[in-house]
């Protein structure tokens, strides 16, 4: 004989099951938004095949301006373009001038920023991007973050910078996720170029020396 009890649930069992299947679905829910939004936030972070194209031309005519230092007593790996994001249209370029200006802030990134202010007679740099050589150092980064940048696309990574001086290890990516202030920062872009900058004889030659003279 069947019990009647097992047939016919309780009116409590029954509202503890659609408890937990309403928890159930909400939780699944919750989790393909969560998939959804991830999925958005990659693709919106991820430049397009046309940005793409144009962020390798440009580090390429970038890299080949770095190179003429190689021309002057003062050869350096480090160069910097900010140019406008819409229009592509060139606001300023840089190269480190540590040495000759005996300014230990006047990395390539920061000059530009400080001359493009200048020439713009403002403080925000929202609305363009940065080029350069060889990515950010996070003091560097930080001064973009400032200036309000929409991008940074850099070529050699900040761990090929650390093979030939001294370097602060930490990527400018993170410098961005620890603040709460937005830029996108896209590279490696034409690594291998920039890259061949700090390995060119003429610049390993420079290393040496400058090497040689810190304490």
């Amino acid at each position: 004989m069947r019990h009647p009890q097992a047939a016919i649930p309780s009116a409590t069992s029954r509202r503890c099951f659609l408890r937990s299947v309403s928890i159930a679905a909400t939780t699944s829910m919750f989790s393909v938004v969560q998939l959804a939004l991830a999925a958005s936030h990659v693709t919106a972070n991820t430049p397009s095949q046309k940005e793409s194209a144009l962020d390798e031309k440009r580090m390429r005519a970038l890299a080949a301006w770095t190179a003429l230092t190689f021309q002057t007593p003062n050869p350096v790996p480090y160069g910097t373009e900010i140019v406008h994001s819409e229009s592509g249209e060139s606001l300023i370029r840089a190269t480190n001038a540590v040495r000759e200006e005996h300014d230990p802030s006047a990395h390539a990134e920061l000059r530009s920023i400080r001359l493009a202010c200048k020439k713009l007679n403002a403080y925000s740099l929202s609305g363009y991007t940065l080029y350069t050589t060889c990515e950010c150092c996070p003091m560097c980064m930080a001064c973009a973050l400032w200036a309000g940048l929409d991008r940074v696309v850099y070529g050699a990574t900040i761990t090929d910078a650390a093979r030939f001086g001294h370097q602060i290890h930490i990527p400018a990516a993170e410098i961005v996720k620890r603040s709460d202030m937005k830029c996108v920062v896209d590279g490696p872009v034409e690594h291998d170029l920039c890259l061949s900058l700090f390995t060119n004889p003429m610049m390993q030659d420079a290393f040496r020396r400058w090497n040689s003279q810190r304490p």
